[in-house]
C-alpha cells in the first residue's frame, strides 16, 4: 500500500469514526428530572446509571427509577402534517440559523413573545398551544450546553 493510499484510509477511518463518535453522542445525551444541565452517559447498570455533566464534568450515579429521558426521544409538537419533530431536527434547523453558533437570543432574558418569534423562525409550524415559553427556553439552553461541550451534529 503506498503513502498516499495508507493516508487516505486512515482519513477515511479518522471521518467515519467522528461521524459514528457525534451519533451516538446524541443518543447518549439525557436529561435528568430535578437536575439543571445535560449530562452524558457513560455507563449503566442494573440499578443504576453513570452520568456525566456537560458542564463541569462531574460523575455522578442516578438510579434507574428516578425520570430522565434520551434528548432522541424528545419531541416539539406541531400543527403540521407532522404532529411532533423529532428534537434533533429543531437542533439541526437552530444550528443552521445560527451557523453552528450559540442561540442568538438569550433564554433566559427573553419575554415569552421573543421566545415565540425566535422558534417560529427555526419551526414555523409549532403548536402555539402545546410548547409553552418555559419548553423553548428549556430547548435553547439545551442547544446552548450542545453547542459549548462540542456536540453539533444533530443528525441521527
Amino acid at each position: 500500500m503506498s503513502t498516499l493510499n495508507y493516508l487516505c484510509y486512515i482519513c477515511d477511518r479518522f471521518i467515519m469514526y467522528n461521524f459514528k463518535f457525534n451519533i451516538v453522542m446524541f443518543k447518549t445525551i439525557l436529561s435528568i428530572s430535578g437536575k439543571a444541565g445535560l449530562y452524558k452517559l457513560i455507563s449503566k447498570n442494573t440499578e443504576l446509571f453513570i452520568v456525566e455533566s456537560l458542564t463541569d464534568k462531574k460523575r455522578i450515579p442516578i438510579y434507574i427509577s428516578s425520570k430522565s429521558i434520551y434528548l432522541k426521544d424528545i419531541a416539539i409538537y406541531t400543527t403540521g402534517e407532522e404532529e411532533e419533530v423529532p428534537l434533533h431536527k429543531v437542533f439541526a434547523a437552530i444550528k443552521k440559523k445560527e451557523n453552528a453558533a450559540r442561540a442568538s437570543l438569550d433564554p433566559s432574558a427573553a419575554t415569552a413573545d421573543e421566545l415565540r418569534a425566535y422558534l417560529a423562525e427555526v419551526l414555523p409550524a409549532f403548536d402555539r398551544n402545546r410548547v409553552y415559553p418555559n419548553d423553548i427556553k428549556k430547548l435553547l439552553t439545551w442547544y446552548n450546553l450542545l453547542t459549548d461541550a462540542g456536540i453539533n451534529d444533530f443528525t441521527l
